[in-house]
């Protein structure tokens, strides 16, 4: 089953997501299918960027969407 989540990147205490398209058996860290966007909290305000044409391809695919993610769209 493929999924949408996010991966975290940054350093200690300065978070910065990527959102992955991989394979849900995977662990989190391990290679992505497919990088669809970002997610910077730290910024004032914070910053989303999704590729929704990509974003919309994999879940017709039949891709679950983690919560997180699937908040986060819904609200940018």
């Amino acid at each position: 089953m493929v999924k949408i989540r996010m991966r975290r990147m940054g350093a200690r205490n300065h978070p910065f997501y990527r959102l992955v398209v991989s394979d849900s058996r995977a662990t989190p860290t391990a290679a992505a299918l497919e990088e669809i966007g970002f997610y910077d909290p730290r910024q004032q305000p914070a910053v989303l960027e999704v590729n929704r044409e990509r974003y919309d391809h994999w879940v017709a695919k039949g891709a679950q969407v983690s919560d997180s993610v699937r908040t986060l769209v819904a609200r940018g």
